[in-house]
């Protein structure tokens, strides 16, 4: 089961619960240098103190990788410009970040000459595929440690006594055990009373980012966010950059109790999984997206978006992200998107996202031709009604006929 030929393990490292005690667990089996690598996609609070803290639990080196950039410009708002969501509510914050930490992982380990790579997913979850997915697009030849699949820890309870026994600091006790992700795009919640979806979650224990919307501040923010090409450029009138923008809605955003999500999901794996989930500038970049492209998109490219940001969503959610079919989706959701361009205005109050007006130098509204006044009989005659619907309905009054009586 284990290769004790291992001398250099580059570990997936976060600090949470698993990848803490995995450091001297590999140290206790494979006898081996540990190097932790520790991708940042946004986590900050929970990057401090993280490299004494490896050190001190026995890895040799601890790498601390700024990915927040291009995380936010190259998979965030890719996945958002698409309109991707899975199953119609998850953002795929979880899903969109694991690729890119899996390639940094790859780097650090070649860096290394590391000849194995170890993550602490545990063998039930989805993010198992995700990171091996990947490792195995960058780096196909090299071994993976998955401790979840081959120690006698089955639980996180007996993963505490590990620490314990280990004198491994933690952040977490028995009672506020949740299995968490954190990155710039949201912060997922799991386990304990959320597992059980009769349960109503304590919003006001477990929000890190937002508040509930019934708590949520008594009056209207208004907002203004402008597009480029389907990509968000600037929030009332300053520009700034993809991460920058999307840290300024979560603030916003989680101020106004705005994202958060109670999800009963379809887990890659076979299982269903609840999870909670807090994504307050990612629901408003959503809505504002949708809004934009209302009056931007023709009805056929509207309509086939729609029905691709399906496949999309699944392949990023089944760890697909390096896929030919994934790559493909980019190109027709840049394509589709050129004209995507304006600005959307939008009220946030306790929980909602108020559609408070949109303009686009391309919209295909024109209010002329909309109007129920006499305008546009240019473009648009009602007497062209009767000839229209003579045809369209030319099927179904042939059917009529030939069926008639039956």
């Amino acid at each position: 089961m284990k290769n004790n030929n291992y001398k250099k393990v580059a570990l997936a490292y976060s600090g949470g619960l698993d990848t803490s005690i995995i450091i001297p667990w590999l140290k206790e089996n494979y006898k081996c240098e540990v190097i932790a690598v520790v991708g940042n996609v946004g986590q900050k609070s929970e990057i401090e103190g993280l490299e004494e803290k490896a050190i001190k639990t026995g890895a040799s080196k601890i790498y601390i990788v700024d990915l927040v950039d291009e995380y936010v410009k190259d998979f965030v708002f890719p996945t958002l410009k698409m309109g991707a969501k899975y199953e119609k509510n998850y953002l795929l914050g979880t899903a969109t970040a694991r690729p890119l930490i899996a390639k940094a992982l790859v780097e650090i380990a070649k860096k290394e000459n590391c000849d194995a790579i170890c993550h602490g997913c545990t063998g039930k979850g989805n993010d198992q595929i995700r990171f091996e997915m990947g490792i195995k697009h960058f780096a196909p030849e090299m071994p993976i440690i998955a401790p979840w699949r081959i120690w006698d820890i089955k639980s996180r309870d007996e993963e505490i006594d590990y620490a314990e026994e280990h004198n491994i600091p933690l952040k977490i006790s028995r009672e506020t055990n949740y299995s968490k992700d954190l990155n710039i795009m949201h912060l997922s919640h799991e386990g304990l009373n959320l597992e059980n979806p009769e349960n109503y979650p304590d919003y006001d224990k477990i929000l890190e980012l937002s508040v509930s919307p019934m708590r949520a501040r008594d009056e209207v923010f208004d907002l203004e966010i402008e597009f480029h090409s389907g990509e968000a450029t600037a929030v009332n009138g300053e520009k700034m950059t993809p991460a920058n923008l999307l840290k300024y809605l979560n603030k916003i955003g989680g101020e106004n109790g705005i994202g958060i999500d109670d999800i009963v999901e379809n887990r890659l794996v076979g299982m269903k999984s609840r999870g909670v989930y807090e994504n307050p500038g990612g629901a408003i970049l959503y809505k504002a997206l949708e809004i934009l492209e209302s009056i931007t998109l023709d009805k056929d490219s509207a309509h086939l978006k729609n029905y691709l940001s399906i496949k999309f969503a699944d392949l990023v959610y089944d760890g697909k992200w390096y896929s030919n079919s994934l790559k493909g989706l980019l190109a027709f959701s840049d394509e589709v998107s050129k004209n995507v361009t304006g600005k959307v205005k939008l009220k946030l109050y306790k929980g909602n996202i108020i559609p408070a007006g949109v303009s686009s130098k391309y919209s295909l509204y024109n209010e002329d031709l909309a109007s129920f006044g006499d305008g546009a009989e240019n473009l648009y005659s009602h007497e062209d009604a009767s000839g229209f619907i003579n045809l369209y309905s030319l099927s179904t009054v042939v059917d009529a006929k030939i069926n008639k009586g039956v």
